[in-house]
């Protein structure tokens, strides 16, 4: 238990240090910190890495389920979306961020762990042809998980992507 409190102040310290400027959000009985960031960090690295985004609204209110938010994203979900941008070599455009109206649980679109993204035939290929097919989510998703774990449920329209980690950032 030492270990763990010692290893989880020096991992919050280290976050503080790398990426100032972000919340680190954690409690005592978490395993690690999450560190959060805002919507500006969010879209300052996605436009970094020449990926998109849009919302039915127009608009990034994290309130509002017509728009896109990015706000209270986690930093290892934001640098998921440039290392699948990198690796895939697509246009990728986000489609879902943190904003209300996704289904809820730890790990949510809410909680900064889930990005959607819009379909194209360069996408879909790359993550049919790449990751390892898992089998059907509960409401009937196909899944697939790449080597990291991260996991890409295709939702029809879009790709629902859970991103426990960076996938080798």
């Amino acid at each position: 238990m030492q270990f763990r409190r010692k290893f989880r102040s020096a991992l919050t310290a280290l976050a503080l240090v790398v990426a100032p400027g972000v919340a680190v959000v954690g409690t005592a009985t978490d395993a690690f910190a999450v560190t959060k960031i805002s919507h500006a960090t969010a879209t300052s690295m996605f436009r970094g890495a020449g990926i998109t985004w849009s919302s039915s609204g127009g608009c990034s209110d994290r309130n509002n389920p017509s728009c896109t938010s990015f706000e209270q994203l986690n930093l290892a979900t934001a640098q998921g979306a440039q290392t699948l941008k990198q690796a895939t070599g697509c246009a990728l455009n986000i489609t879902g961020g943190t904003e209300t109206g996704h289904a809820s649980g730890t790990y949510s679109h809410w909680n900064g762990y889930k990005l959607d993204y819009g379909k194209s035939t360069c996408v879909t290929t790359y993550i049919k042809n790449t990751f390892t097919y898992i089998g059907l989510r509960g409401d009937g998703a196909p899944q697939y998980q790449s080597g990291s774990g991260n996991i890409y449920a295709d939702e029809g329209n879009h790709w629902d992507v859970l991103y426990y980690n960076c996938g080798g950032c």
